[in-house]
C-alpha cells in the first residue's frame, strides 16, 4: 500500500467516530421544559418556595439543567399579563406549565391550552373556579393543590377579633382585579357580621396603592387589618409588614413570612405545598396523566405570632391564643 493511500484511509478511520458520535448526539433525546408561570416578579418569589418546587421535581426524579430545563415567565404583579405569558409558553411548546399560587394564573393557562398538562396551585374551590370537572377525577388537562387560603379567611377575622375584643372597626384589603376577592369579601362580611364587627373593605390592584390604603385605614378609625390572599401582597408582604408596624396597624395575612417580617400574625398554608406542586410536576413529567391525578387538598394550617410586634403595638396576647400558635416570634 502507497503511503498516501494509507494516510488516505487512515484519515477515514480517524473521521468515522467523530461522525458516529455526532449521530448519537443527535439521536439524544432533548431534555423536557416545564414552564413555570408567575403572576410575581423573579426579585418578588421568595427563594424559599422556588427551591421548595425544586425539592418536589427532585424527589420525583428531576433536577433543573440535569435531566429538565424550567422556563420561567414573571407577570411582575400584573395579571393582565398572564394570559400573554401563558400563550408564549405554549408556543414553546413545554412539555407541563406549572402555576404556583395564583388563580388568575390557572384559569390563564387552562384557557390557552386544552392538551399541554398545568400542574396548579390555588388557594379556592378548583372545581368552582372551573378548573377540574371534580376533586377526584380532575378529568382534563389540569390538576395541582388547593389550600385553604380563601376559606380560612374568616378564621383570621376571628382571630384578630380574639386578640383584640375591644376594636369594633376592621378593614379588609382585597385586590379588585382578583377573582377570588368578592369570595373573600363575601366570607369574611359573614364573619363580621355573626361577631358584631363593622368591616370596611379596601382595595389595592399595584403597590403604588399601599399608601393610600393605610392611610384610609387611620380615616375609618380601623383598629385592624386583615389582608385577603393574593400573589401581589404575597409577593409585598414584607413591606405590608413594615407598614403596618410603621402605621401602628395590627395586621394579619396568610403566610409565616409576613410576621417574619414583622407582621403581628399569619394564619394560612404552609409551604409543604409548593413541594407538592414540584411532585405532580415531576409525575406528570413521567408519563402519569393530569386526568387521572386527584387535586390535592391541603388541610395543614400554621398561626404564627410576632410577639415582639405585639409588644411594640402595645398588645397583651391572651395566653389561649399564644398557646395554640405553632410559632411565637419573639
Amino acid at each position: 500500500m502507497k503511503r498516501r493511500e494509507f494516510v488516505t484511509l487512515l484519515g477515514g478511520v480517524m473521521a468515522a467516530p467523530a461522525f458516529l458520535c455526532g449521530a448519537a448526539h443527535a439521536q439524544q433525546p432533548a431534555m423536557p421544559v416545564i414552564g413555570f408561570l408567575s403572576p410575581a416578579t423573579a426579585e418578588d418569589l421568595h427563594a424559599d418556595r422556588v427551591d421548595t418546587f425544586r425539592k418536589g421535581l427532585g424527589d420525583a426524579g428531576f433536577v433543573e439543567g440535569q435531566n429538565v430545563t424550567i422556563e420561567y415567565r414573571w407577570a411582575d404583579n400584573q395579571n393582565d399579563q398572564l394570559p400573554a405569558l401563558a400563550a408564549d409558553l405554549v408556543r414553546r411548546q413545554v412539555a407541563v406549565i406549572a402555576v404556583p399560587l395564583s388563580t388568575p394564573g390557572a384559569l390563564a393557562a387552562k384557557a390557552a391550552t386544552t392538551t399541554i398538562p398545568v400542574v396548579f396551585y390555588v388557594g379556592s374551590d378548583p372545581v368552582a373556579l372551573g378548573l377540574v370537572a371534580s376533586l377526584a377525577r380532575p378529568g382534563g388537562n389540569l390538576t395541582g393543590v388547593t389550600s385553604l387560603s380563601v376559606q380560612v379567611g374568616a378564621k383570621r377575622l376571628e382571630l384578630v377579633h380574639e386578640l383584640l375584643p375591644q376594636v369594633h372597626i376592621i378593614a379588609l384589603l382585597v385586590n379588585p382585579t382578583s377573582p377570588l376577592a368578592q369570595t373573600e369579601i363575601k366570607d369574611e362580611q359573614a364573619a363580621a357580621e355573626k361577631l358584631g364587627l363593622e368591616l370596611h373593605v379596601l382595595q389595592a390592584s399595584t403597590e403604588r396603592d399601599f399608601d393610600e390604603v393605610f392611610a384610609d385605614v387611620a380615616k375609618l378609625r380601623a383598629g385592624a387589618l386583615v389582608i385577603g390572599p393574593d400573589s401581589l401582597f404575597t409577593s409585598r408582604q414584607k413591606d405590608l409588614a413594615a407598614m403596618a408596624l410603621r402605621h401602628s396597624v395590627p395586621a394579619i395575612y396568610q403566610f409565616h413570612a409576613f410576621a417574619a417580617a414583622g407582621g403581628l400574625m399569619s394564619y394560612g398554608a404552609s409551604l409543604s405545598d409548593y413541594h407538592q406542586l414540584g411532585i405532580f410536576t415531576g409525575r406528570i413529567l413521567k408519563g402519569e396523566k393530569p386526568a387521572d391525578l386527584p387535586v390535592q387538598q391541603s388541610t395543614k394550617v400554621e398561626l404564627t405570632i410576632n410577639l415582639k410586634t405585639a409588644k411594640a403595638l402595645g398588645l397583651t396576647v391572651p395566653l389561649t391564643l399564644l398557646g395554640r400558635a405553632d410559632e411565637v416570634i419573639e
